[in-house]
């Protein structure tokens, strides 16, 4: 008697893996451990990464993108076969657009600790398992030094734009700091030069929501067909308030019911279904050990650790740099753009988006963002030529050493 086949466990994370459809996707392999600024290294470091667009015969109209904590490298295109979304940023990515893909060769990343095709919590680790809980503390340095390897890769020796917003800010910010050689201009959106108390009381209530839920089991959880899902979704519930505005949230919501529900009878209001739509919606697309691992990596964001302090560290930037708060943002004040703005370039670095959705501004008044971009970004003479493709990197193309 033949003793049956085990059957697969369903999947207990949002996380692309291994046999999924790679959609856009490529990957970069470093080829050589990592080491990390809080000890210890990663010895296998692999970076998804999605570009639009050709490189130029002189390699200096590469633009780098990078997305926000539950972001990944599909910020612009349709949703399909691998790519549960559609693009992030698809109004500013494109031919003819603030990001002319006919001009410019724009590259998008998934950070590393991702969940998205980059080496995270939800990839294999020493053992052929998942890392799980084991994974490392990672830092926004030690992301951007993996998205050197990646740049170093590429061919890319200076970038004509680095961006970002939020985490993606942190690290925009880093890249310059650390490597102002490599950085012509930075577009800082919605972001800090360190992480505040605040931020970090927000950050720490949604870890420990996905801590508390027993399916955790110290971040061992991807091969137990059952991940921390009603964590992740508390997590995600307590995000959403912080990243939209209070007058937004009422205009929208007020005190209605959601539908025939009855909240005195055990039913919803209609923000509290909003909540838990945002919730779904993550569950089914992340990875809670990857949100735990980014969201300690941004507690962490301090430019000025081992700088001689945060306006040391900002002295560094040589970049043409516009700093851009968002004016209804609850979540990252206008005053820590305006600390960032003094510090790199003074008061005309300083910009402000008019917005009434709160930190999420920067992601939806996409004409707004347009025009900075445009600001720091004058279009080349020319298109590049159909000719000068830059060489298609195999699917695990390694450092160049």
């Amino acid at each position: 008697m033949t003793t049956p086949s085990p059957v697969p466990l369903p999947p207990a994370s949002g996380a692309w893996r291994e046999g999924d459809p790679p959609g856009r996707r490529r990957w970069h392999v470093r080829g050589r451990p990592l080491a990390l600024e809080a000890g210890g290294e990663l010895p296998d470091v692999r970076l998804a990464f999605e570009t639009w667009g050709r490189l130029a015969p002189d390699r200096r109209n590469a633009v780098l993108v990078l997305h926000a904590l539950t972001g990944d490298s599909h910020a612009a295109g349709p949703a399909g076969p691998g790519h549960p979304t559609a693009g992030w940023w698809d109004a500013l990515i494109g031919p003819g657009r603030a990001l002319d893909t006919d001009r410019y060769f724009v590259v998008a990343p998934n950070v590393l600790g991702g969940c998205q095709g980059s080496t995270g919590p939800a990839s294999a680790g020493p053992s052929g398992r998942a890392w799980g809980g084991d994974f490392p503390f990672l830092t926004p340095r030690d992301q951007v030094a993996a998205e050197v390897g990646l740049a170093d890769a590429l061919g890319i020796d200076r970038w004509a734009l680095v961006v970002g917003g939020s985490m993606g800010g942190m690290r925009a910010l880093e890249w310059a700091v650390t490597h102002p050689e490599r950085t012509d201009a930075l577009l800082l959106l919605a972001t800090a030069a360190a992480a505040s108390a605040e931020q970090i009381a927000w950050s720490g209530l949604q870890t420990h929501a996905i801590r508390s839920d027993p399916a955790w089991r110290g971040g061992h959880y991807h091969h137990t067909g059952s991940g921390p899902d009603a964590g992740l979704g508390r997590a995600r519930r307590i995000a959403q308030v912080t990243y939209r505005s209070e007058p937004e949230l009422q205009a929208r919501f007020g005190r209605s019911p959601q539908g025939t529900e009855d909240p005195w009878g055990g039913g919803r209001y209609q923000v509290e279904s909003y909540l838990d739509h945002h919730a779904a919606k993550l569950v089914r697309r992340f990875d809670a050990g990857s949100y735990v691992v980014l969201s300690e990596a941004m507690n962490a964001h301090d430019v000025g650790r081992g700088r001689g302090g945060v306006r040391a560290a900002l002295r560094r930037v040589r970049a043409r740099t516009l700093v851009a708060a968002v004016d209804s943002d609850r979540l990252y004040p206008p005053s820590q753009q305006a600390e960032l703005a003094a510090g790199i370039a003074g008061a005309d670095a300083s910009r402000v988006i008019g917005s009434p959705y709160g930190h999420d501004g920067f992601l939806i008044e996409t004409d707004q963002v347009a025009a900075l971009v445009r600001e720091l970004l004058p279009a080349p003479a020319r298109r590049v030529p159909q000719s000068s493709a830059f060489p298609t990197p195999s699917p695990l193309s390694q450092e160049h050493s």
